[in-house]
């Protein structure tokens, strides 16, 4: 019986973390990275952004991720903020200096939950520079 309690209140923390993990994550800034996959299907993934020499930069914690992926096809994409949509083209740039600047720029502008979710999720996060797409083409 009291095994069960302890893996009861063990759950219960854990499923209340998760939960307030997402919560925190949601309370911040959320942009839209609207892109193509090979048919022409738009896919729209919510990520955190910070502005860098006048650029907006977002992160992929694992290149698994599909959305990196239709970005590594075509990085042709679009970044909808504050309900404005902005043709963009993506431009990742896994070199130490810019991890390093941009993992900065999220810490000061996300703080603690920018931590929490690179303990979690993201150890070695890649950021991906969003230039803006002149021509809007795909």
């Amino acid at each position: 019986m009291r095994a069960l309690r302890i893996t009861s209140v063990v759950l219960l923390v854990l499923v209340a973390g998760a939960a307030a993990t997402w919560w925190a994550g949601e309370q911040t800034e959320l942009v839209v990275i609207r892109t193509l996959d090979g048919d022409g299907t738009q896919y729209d993934t919510k990520v955190w952004v910070v502005d860098h020499d006048g650029a907006p930069w977002v992160r992929v914690a694992n290149p698994g991720r599909f959305w990196f992926h239709r970005l590594s096809r075509n990085p042709h994409a679009r970044l909808i903020r504050g309900g404005v949509e902005q043709p963009v083209i993506a431009r990742p740039a896994d070199f130490v200096e810019a991890r390093a600047a941009i993992d900065a720029r999220f810490r000061e502008k996300y703080g603690v939950v920018d931590w929490w979710y690179g303990v979690l999720l993201r150890p070695n996060a890649i950021p991906v520079r969003l230039d803006p797409d002149r021509e809007g083409a795909r």
